[in-house]
């Protein structure tokens, strides 16, 4: 069966480097990515990181059957095969590329294998024992050191980068000197893309918005609101059983005389 032909295949995307930027979002439902194609996204991500995200993908690939959509692959890939395994698994299930965190000798080799792959420079939110949560690349030698990860990714065959918390004038800098597409969740106007993840746009956690996210909605206060709803109906449920309201005369099932008049007819020669 074919599949539906994709808004952007990877080719698409290099063209428009520099050329315009792409909005970009992380979805975690197929409610959210219908949302997200109806809304004309240009790129969309998700989680293949567990079984439950394996078993997701192609749900939001149904939902979304014409975006672009990355698959993020586990943390601590152990090997070179076990992250080629991962990403053709995601590719198969229908996602377009996939993202990698892992270093460019794990990236490298799953490039060789023609896999579409996304790294990650700036932040790394898993490496946070190296840094703590902040920008990085505010000092010249940190930059430098991005700079030259940078390069690394470029290659090692990475066709895109997701550029995390570094700040808008290196940023800018960067995407100006790679032929990588550049990511930015956090770092500014410069970049390829504007990454952010759907639960800070739907304001959908309890949680401080990070200082990079924009909340259009307030999705937590609705299904606060929907939950004390659900309490209410329920209790008005267990009144209406107990004070015999409920079932009324209108959810009733009801036979015909002649046939109720037939059936104790019946029944009292069998007694």
């Amino acid at each position: 069966m074919l599949r539906p032909r994709k808004k952007y295949t990877v080719y698409d995307l290099q063209q428009l480097k520099g050329k315009r930027v792409l909005s970009h979002i992380h979805v975690k439902s197929p409610e959210e990515a219908a949302a997200a194609e109806a809304a004309g996204l240009d790129l969309l991500s998700c989680s293949y990181d567990s079984p439950g995200a394996q078993a997701r993908l192609p749900l939001l690939v149904e939902a979304a059957p014409n975006s672009f959509l990355s698959g993020a692959t586990p943390h601590g890939l152990a090997s070179r095969e076990e992250a080629i395994r991962i990403a053709f698994q995601a590719l198969e299930a229908g996602a377009s590329s996939v993202y990698c965190s892992a270093s460019p000798f794990i990236i490298e080799g799953m490039a060789r294998e023609g896999i579409p792959v996304v790294g990650h420079l700036g932040l790394v939110p898993r490496h946070v024992t190296w840094t703590g949560y902040r920008a990085i690349g505010k000092t010249a030698d940190e930059a430098a050191k991005l700079y030259a990860r940078m390069k690394e990714l470029e290659s090692a065959g990475a066709y895109a980068a997701e550029l995390e918390v570094v700040p808008h004038q290196l940023a800018r800098y960067l995407a100006s000197k790679t032929s990588m597409l550049l990511m930015s969740l956090g770092s500014g106007t410069g970049c390829d893309t504007q990454f952010l993840f759907s639960d800070d746009i739907l304001g959908d956690y309890d949680e401080r918005l990070p200082r990079h996210a924009k909340a259009y909605r307030n999705f937590r206060a609705e299904y606060e609101r929907l939950q004390e709803e659900r309490i209410a109906a329920f209790k008005e449920y267990v009144a209406d059983v107990s004070g015999g309201q409920f079932p009324g005369e209108e959810h009733l099932v009801t036979m015909k005389s002649a046939e109720w008049e037939a059936f104790l007819a019946g029944v009292s020669e069998l007694e």
